[in-house]
């Protein structure tokens, strides 16, 4: 069950080859330092544009020489000033959500404070059907998660929406980033151990949803858009083993184990139940068919390029996994 862990930033962020607009603005990155705001940055900085990032933790940044990093929480509105000041374009992390210290919330300040645009980091489940009601206790628990997650992202979108503003909404599916919840037992030499080795999704490489986002910040092209973007095909956990194994050069072991040991594990490491059976039954429901987000042609459509497969996405983060003590070059 791979985790949302931060990792190194993989060479493929690095390309801005897509990117033919350059503008004379500063645009502010939130959630700057995530698997993908880490990515638009440095797409960014790659364009020659100026960068202001927004953290809670600007020491830890460890961000390009040259990108302004600022202090700044969606909790705290009294932070938002300084990162706002003098922004017209805004990547703009999932959670700035209205709260009761802000009448306007993130998004309203940063309107009244002069910002044009917002690119929006949502996810797939901002399109899934309304319906279910993530509070009904007589579904199962993986529709009451996938309802708080359409509806939390949705939110967000309208928010931004019901200013006067630009704005392109960015819906990444699962990312392969997931993967490097794994990261820490491939490095001790322990197998990967987890219960529907055939149950999987199309990853994204986050650089993909970074270059759309920064197309978007940086042209006029997307503007009133919403772009699910997926990887080019479902990928099993027991692929992306063998697909991280490739890359490294080292033999990891996929170990399936059934669902009733994987509850029993997870509950002994602390997982809430309600989080617990959501995974079991996200695993179990993506044995067969396309997985809970079918594959997606957009990435394709908008650059002319095939989107990154997981494959590619070990290479470039293959020394995370790499065996503590493992010299081999990658």
């Amino acid at each position: 069950m791979g985790g949302g862990q931060q990792g190194a930033l993989p060479l493929t962020c690095l390309s801005t080859s897509q990117v033919t607009e350059r503008n004379h603005v500063t645009i502010l990155v939130t959630g700057a330092t995530g698997n993908i705001g880490r990515c638009v940055v440095e797409r960014l900085v790659g364009a020659g544009q100026r960068v202001r990032a927004m953290t809670r933790d600007p020491r830890a940044a460890r961000l390009p020489a040259g990108v302004e990093v600022v202090y700044g929480d969606f909790e705290r509105p009294e932070t938002w000033r300084d990162a706002l000041e003098e922004i017209e374009r805004v990547y703009l992390f999932p959670f700035a959500y209205v709260i009761p210290e802000s009448d306007a919330g993130f998004v309203g300040e940063a309107v009244k404070a002069g910002v044009r645009r917002f690119v929006v980091h949502s996810a797939a489940a901002a399109e899934f059907p309304p319906g279910d009601d993530q509070y009904d206790q007589s579904i199962s628990s993986l529709r009451r998660h996938l309802a708080m997650e359409r509806d939390a992202h949705r939110e967000q979108e309208l928010l931004v929406e019901a200013t006067d503003v630009e704005w392109t909404h960015v819906r990444p599916g699962l990312l392969a980033a997931g993967a490097l919840g794994w990261a820490e037992q491939i490095r001790a030499g322990y197998p990967v151990v987890e219960p529907y080795g055939a149950a999987g999704s199309a990853l994204v490489h986050e650089a993909d949803v970074a270059e759309i986002a920064v197309a978007a910040l940086l042209t006029d092209a997307h503007i009133g858009a919403a772009y699910t973007i997926t990887g080019p095909a479902k990928v099993s956990q027991a692929e992306q083993v063998a697909a991280i194994a490739a890359a490294t050069g080292q033999d990891i072991r996929f170990e399936e184990v059934s669902p009733e040991a994987a509850l029993e594990h997870w509950h002994r490491q602390g997982y809430p139940h309600d989080i617990a059976a959501w995974l079991i039954e996200s695993l179990a429901a993506t044995v067969d068919g396309p997985g809970l987000v079918p594959a997606t042609d957009t990435f394709e459509r908008i650059t002319g390029r095939p989107a990154r497969t997981f494959a590619q996405w070990a290479v470039d983060h293959a020394e995370e996994f790499r065996v503590v003590g493992d010299t081999r070059a990658t």
